[in-house]
C-alpha cells in the first residue's frame, strides 16, 4: 500500500510524512509539495495540487492507495490572495476526491480547522455542529471542503475522514502563515533572545493542541474501523485553551527572565472571530480521542527540544 501525501513540507505535513514512514515504510510514503525541502526527503515528488493529470499519474505509476491531502494556503497568508487561496484549497480538494473515486482509493484524509469558525459560532466549548459563518478565504474553502467530503462519502462511498485541528505546537517545524503561529515562534525567540512581540492581545483565548497528539490522533482516526466514524465533514478536536499572556508565565517558570509585548496587527480580528475552547466529546465518543498534553507539560517539552536544538545549531 502507497500513500501520498500532498503539501509535505508544512508544518503538521514534515511531521506527518515522518509518522507514517515509521509506520509505513520510507519507500511506501511519497512526499510532494510545490517546492523541494532542503533536507532528504526522498521518495518526493514535485507537484502542484491544481494539476489534475499530473496527480493521476502519481496515484497510477506507484499504485497509490490513500492520500493525506495536507496542500492549502493557509489563514493569514490567504488574506493576501483569497481567489488563490480558494483555488488551491477548494479545486485542490474536488480534484482529490474525484480521483479517489476514480481509483477507487481505500482511504482520504483532509484536514480542516477551527478557522471555519465565525461571529455566529458559539465562543465557549464549541460544539461539533454549530453555525459557522468563517471570515477569512481560507476559512470559507476549508468549510466548503468539509460538505465536499461529506457529500463524496454519501454519493460515491469514498472513505474520507477528516479534523478540525486547531492551533498546532511542535517543535521540529515551523508554522506557514497561520493565526495561531505566535504559539511557535514565542518559544524560539524565549530562547534566542529573551523576548517576544507578540502579533495577538495578551487576552486573546484561542484552542491549541501539540504535534504530538495531532499526530496520534490523526493516526487514531485513519486506523479506526469505518463503522465508529459517525462524522464525514470533519471531527472537532483540540487539546487545551490559553492566551499570550498564560503562555507567557508558562514560559518565564522555565526562563525566568523572558519579556513579552504585544502589537497585534490584522491577524487579531482573525482570531476574534474563532472559538476559545472546543467540545470535541464526539471524537472521544466515537473513536476514543483523548489528549496527552495540558499547556505545562506541553510547554516543558517544548522548551527540552529547542534548547538542545539551538545547543547543538551550527554557529
Amino acid at each position: 500500500m502507497a500513500i501520498l501525501v500532498t503539501g509535505a513540507n508544512g508544518q503538521i505535513g514534515t511531521i506527518l510524512t515522518r509518522m507514517l514512514r515509521q509506520k509505513h515504510g520510507r519507500e511506501e510514503v511519497i512526499a510532494s509539495d510545490i517546492i523541494r525541502p532542503n533536507y532528504d526527503d526522498d521518495p518526493f515528488l514535485m507537484l502542484d495540487i491544481l494539476n489534475v493529470q499530473r496527480i493521476r499519474e502519481v496515484i497510477e505509476d506507484f499504485e497509490i492507495r490513500e492520500i493525506y491531502h495536507l496542500a492549502a494556503i493557509l489563514s493569514a497568508n490567504g488574506e493576501w490572495n483569497p481567489i488563490k487561496t480558494w483555488n488551491v484549497n477548494l479545486n485542490g480538494l474536488l480534484s482529490i476526491l474525484d480521483l479517489a473515486r476514480e481509483f477507487e482509493l481505500d482511504k482520504v484524509f483532509f484536514p480542516s480547522t477551527i478557522a471555519i469558525h465565525g461571529p455566529t459560532t458559539p465562543k465557549k466549548q464549541t460544539p461539533q455542529e454549530a453555525s459557522f459563518l468563517p471570515t477569512t478565504a481560507y476559512g470559507m474553502s476549508k468549510l466548503a471542503g468539509e460538505h465536499w467530503c461529506h457529500y463524496y462519502h454519501q454519493r460515491f462511498k469514498i472513505d474520507v475522514r477528516s479534523l478540525r485541528y486547531p492551533g498546532i505546537i511542535g517543535h521540529d517545524s515551523l508554522p506557514g502563515g497561520g493565526t495561531t503561529d505566535y504559539a511557535v515562534e514565542i518559544f524560539h525567540e524565549a530562547i534566542k533572545k529573551g523576548h517576544y512581540t507578540c502579533f495577538l492581545e495578551p487576552d486573546t483565548r484561542l484552542p491549541m493542541m501539540y504535534m504530538d497528539d495531532a499526530m496520534r490522533a490523526t493516526r487514531e482516526l485513519m486506523a479506526a474501523e469505518a463503522e465508529k466514524i459517525h462524522v464525514r465533514t470533519a471531527y472537532n478536536l483540540t487539546g487545551m485553551s490559553f492566551t499570550p499572556a498564560e503562555l507567557a508565565d508558562e514560559i518565564r517558570k522555565h526562563i525566568p527572565g523572558f519579556t513579552i509585548d504585544y502589537k497585534p496587527d490584522f491577524r487579531q480580528a482573525i482570531a476574534n472571530s474563532w472559538s476559545q475552547s472546543i467540545d470535541d466529546s464526539k471524537a472521544r465518543e466515537d473513536w476514543g480521542w483523548q489528549p496527552a498534553y495540558d499547556l505545562e507539560k506541553m510547554t516543558s517539552d517544548m522548551i527540552v527540544h529547542l534548547e538542545k536544538y539551538y545547543l547543538n545549531k551550527p554557529q
